[in-house]
Protein backbone atom coordinates (compact mmCIF):
# COMPACT_ATOMS: atom_id res chain seq x y z
CA UNK A 1 0.00 0.00 0.00
CA UNK A 2 1.15 3.63 -0.66
CA UNK A 3 1.37 6.17 2.39
CA UNK A 4 -1.39 9.08 1.27
CA UNK A 5 -0.08 11.87 1.24
CA UNK A 6 -1.68 15.06 2.97
CA UNK A 7 -1.59 18.30 2.25
CA UNK A 8 -1.75 20.55 5.11
CA UNK A 9 -1.43 24.47 5.38
CA UNK A 10 1.18 26.41 6.73
CA UNK A 11 -1.10 28.42 8.67
CA UNK A 12 -5.22 29.27 8.42
CA UNK A 13 -6.19 32.00 5.90
CA UNK A 14 -7.30 33.77 8.98
CA UNK A 15 -3.40 33.76 10.33
CA UNK A 16 -2.17 34.34 6.90
CA UNK A 17 -4.15 37.89 6.40
CA UNK A 18 -3.07 38.83 10.04
CA UNK A 19 0.57 38.34 8.84
CA UNK A 20 -0.28 39.94 5.93
CA UNK A 21 -1.23 42.88 7.17
CA UNK A 22 1.91 43.69 8.84
CA UNK A 23 4.42 42.80 6.21
CA UNK A 24 6.54 45.66 4.79
CA UNK A 25 5.56 47.47 1.89
CA UNK A 26 8.08 46.48 -0.34
CA UNK A 27 6.88 43.10 -0.58
CA UNK A 28 3.36 41.27 -1.36
CA UNK A 29 2.73 38.25 0.31
CA UNK A 30 -0.03 35.24 -1.17
CA UNK A 31 -1.39 32.27 0.52
CA UNK A 32 -1.15 29.73 -2.62
CA UNK A 33 -2.10 25.93 -2.01
CA UNK A 34 -1.45 26.46 1.88
CA UNK A 35 1.45 27.95 1.44
CA UNK A 36 3.20 31.58 1.81
CA UNK A 37 4.42 32.94 -1.19
CA UNK A 38 6.59 36.18 -1.58
CA UNK A 39 5.61 37.47 -5.34
CA UNK A 40 8.27 40.58 -5.98
CA UNK A 41 7.10 44.10 -7.08
CA UNK A 42 6.99 45.29 -10.44
CA UNK A 43 9.23 46.40 -12.53
CA UNK A 44 8.20 49.27 -15.15
CA UNK A 45 8.02 47.04 -18.13
CA UNK A 46 5.76 44.90 -15.75
CA UNK A 47 3.61 48.12 -14.68
CA UNK A 48 3.26 49.39 -18.20
CA UNK A 49 2.02 46.08 -19.66
CA UNK A 50 -0.74 46.58 -17.10
CA UNK A 51 -1.50 50.10 -17.58
CA UNK A 52 -1.65 49.33 -21.86
CA UNK A 53 -4.16 46.96 -21.11
CA UNK A 54 -6.18 49.13 -18.76
CA UNK A 55 -5.84 51.70 -21.46
CA UNK A 56 -7.55 48.98 -23.72
CA UNK A 57 -10.29 47.86 -21.67
CA UNK A 58 -11.52 51.49 -21.06
CA UNK A 59 -11.45 52.33 -24.65
CA UNK A 60 -13.71 48.75 -26.26
CA UNK A 61 -15.36 48.47 -22.65
CA UNK A 62 -16.14 51.19 -20.29
CA UNK A 63 -18.70 49.20 -18.53
CA UNK A 64 -15.54 47.55 -17.05
CA UNK A 65 -12.50 48.23 -14.85
CA UNK A 66 -9.52 46.98 -14.98
CA UNK A 67 -7.81 47.05 -11.05
CA UNK A 68 -4.26 46.67 -10.67
CA UNK A 69 -2.68 44.76 -7.85
CA UNK A 70 -5.92 43.57 -6.24
CA UNK A 71 -6.25 40.94 -3.87
CA UNK A 72 -8.92 38.15 -4.54
CA UNK A 73 -10.42 35.08 -2.45
CA UNK A 74 -9.19 32.43 -4.84
CA UNK A 75 -9.16 27.94 -5.01
CA UNK A 76 -11.75 25.73 -3.91
CA UNK A 77 -13.91 27.53 -0.54
CA UNK A 78 -12.01 30.44 -1.27
CA UNK A 79 -9.42 29.32 0.94
CA UNK A 80 -6.53 30.93 -1.51
CA UNK A 81 -5.55 34.51 -1.11
CA UNK A 82 -4.06 35.78 -4.74
CA UNK A 83 -2.67 39.47 -5.54
CA UNK A 84 -3.64 39.54 -9.35
CA UNK A 85 -1.66 41.93 -11.38
CA UNK A 86 -4.92 43.01 -12.76
CA UNK A 87 -8.80 42.17 -11.98
CA UNK A 88 -11.49 43.15 -14.32
CA UNK A 89 -14.96 43.83 -12.98
CA UNK A 90 -17.54 45.81 -13.83
CA UNK A 91 -17.60 49.63 -12.96
CA UNK A 92 -18.18 50.08 -9.20
CA UNK A 93 -17.65 45.80 -8.92
CA UNK A 94 -15.22 46.45 -5.98
CA UNK A 95 -17.41 48.40 -4.09
CA UNK A 96 -18.30 47.29 -0.20
CA UNK A 97 -15.23 44.51 -1.23
CA UNK A 98 -12.14 44.30 1.42
CA UNK A 99 -8.32 43.88 0.64
CA UNK A 100 -9.18 40.26 -0.66
CA UNK A 101 -12.85 40.99 -3.14
CA UNK A 102 -14.40 37.81 -3.69
CA UNK A 103 -13.67 36.03 -6.77
CA UNK A 104 -17.30 35.87 -8.26
CA UNK A 105 -17.07 39.60 -9.25
CA UNK A 106 -13.75 39.43 -11.53
CA UNK A 107 -14.52 38.54 -15.11
CA UNK A 108 -11.11 38.12 -15.79
CA UNK A 109 -7.34 38.27 -13.65
CA UNK A 110 -4.69 39.25 -15.33
CA UNK A 111 -1.15 38.00 -14.20
CA UNK A 112 2.19 39.59 -16.19
CA UNK A 113 5.07 37.50 -15.30
CA UNK A 114 8.18 38.69 -13.43
CA UNK A 115 11.75 37.82 -13.83
CA UNK A 116 12.17 35.27 -11.18
CA UNK A 117 12.63 31.74 -9.91
CA UNK A 118 9.10 31.47 -8.75
CA UNK A 119 6.97 32.47 -11.68
CA UNK A 120 6.51 29.23 -13.20
CA UNK A 121 5.11 27.62 -10.48
CA UNK A 122 2.85 30.84 -9.67
CA UNK A 123 1.85 32.08 -12.98
CA UNK A 124 1.40 29.31 -14.71
CA UNK A 125 0.59 26.36 -12.76
CA UNK A 126 -0.78 27.44 -9.65
CA UNK A 127 -2.77 30.54 -10.47
CA UNK A 128 -4.39 29.12 -13.11
CA UNK A 129 -5.91 26.63 -11.25
CA UNK A 130 -6.87 28.71 -7.94
CA UNK A 131 -8.49 30.93 -10.73
CA UNK A 132 -10.15 28.63 -12.26
CA UNK A 133 -11.21 26.97 -9.15
CA UNK A 134 -12.95 30.43 -7.87
CA UNK A 135 -14.97 30.06 -11.03
CA UNK A 136 -13.18 33.33 -12.35
CA UNK A 137 -14.12 33.13 -16.41
CA UNK A 138 -10.71 34.31 -17.69
CA UNK A 139 -7.51 34.15 -17.35
CA UNK A 140 -4.82 36.31 -19.15
CA UNK A 141 -0.91 35.42 -18.79
CA UNK A 142 0.81 37.62 -20.32
CA UNK A 143 4.64 35.83 -20.62
CA UNK A 144 7.28 37.94 -20.77
CA UNK A 145 9.65 35.03 -20.87
CA UNK A 146 8.49 33.57 -24.09
CA UNK A 147 6.51 36.61 -25.53
CA UNK A 148 3.25 35.06 -25.33
CA UNK A 149 -0.23 35.92 -24.50
CA UNK A 150 -2.18 32.89 -23.02
CA UNK A 151 -6.03 33.01 -22.41
CA UNK A 152 -7.34 30.46 -20.30
CA UNK A 153 -10.93 30.52 -20.01
CA UNK A 154 -14.36 27.82 -19.45
CA UNK A 155 -13.37 26.96 -15.87
CA UNK A 156 -14.82 23.37 -14.72
CA UNK A 157 -13.29 21.49 -12.15
CA UNK A 158 -10.65 23.44 -11.01
CA UNK A 159 -9.33 24.07 -14.13
CA UNK A 160 -9.66 25.56 -17.18
CA UNK A 161 -10.47 23.46 -20.14
CA UNK A 162 -9.57 25.35 -22.94
CA UNK A 163 -6.45 27.82 -23.20
CA UNK A 164 -4.79 29.45 -26.32
CA UNK A 165 -1.20 30.82 -26.39
CA UNK A 166 -0.66 33.69 -28.79
CA UNK A 167 2.29 35.17 -29.81
CA UNK A 168 3.67 39.23 -28.89
CA UNK A 169 1.87 40.71 -32.11
CA UNK A 170 -1.10 38.71 -32.51
CA UNK A 171 -5.00 39.58 -32.40
CA UNK A 172 -5.89 37.65 -29.16
CA UNK A 173 -9.65 37.23 -28.33
CA UNK A 174 -11.03 37.39 -24.79
CA UNK A 175 -14.24 35.58 -24.67
CA UNK A 176 -17.27 35.84 -22.83
CA UNK A 177 -18.16 37.99 -20.73
CA UNK A 178 -15.35 39.88 -21.18
CA UNK A 179 -15.55 40.14 -25.10
CA UNK A 180 -12.62 42.40 -25.92
CA UNK A 181 -10.45 41.34 -28.86
CA UNK A 182 -6.34 42.65 -28.34
CA UNK A 183 -3.67 43.97 -30.95
CA UNK A 184 -1.06 42.84 -28.56
CA UNK A 185 1.61 44.40 -31.66
CA UNK A 186 2.38 47.27 -28.38
CA UNK A 187 3.75 44.54 -25.87
CA UNK A 188 6.75 43.67 -28.55
CA UNK A 189 8.43 46.94 -27.11
CA UNK A 190 7.82 45.86 -23.19
CA UNK A 191 9.06 42.38 -23.55
CA UNK A 192 12.53 43.48 -22.39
Amino acid sequence: MTPRTEHRPQMSVEEFEEFERHAPESVWLEFIHGKVVVKPMADGNHREMIAWLQRVCMQHRPDLWLHSESGLQTEKYRKGRARADGVLVSVGGLKGQGEWSEADVALMAVEVTSYDSDTNQRDRVEKPDGYAAAGIPVYLLIDRDDCSVVVFNQPEDGHYRHAEKLPFGATVTLPSPVDITLDTEPLKELAD
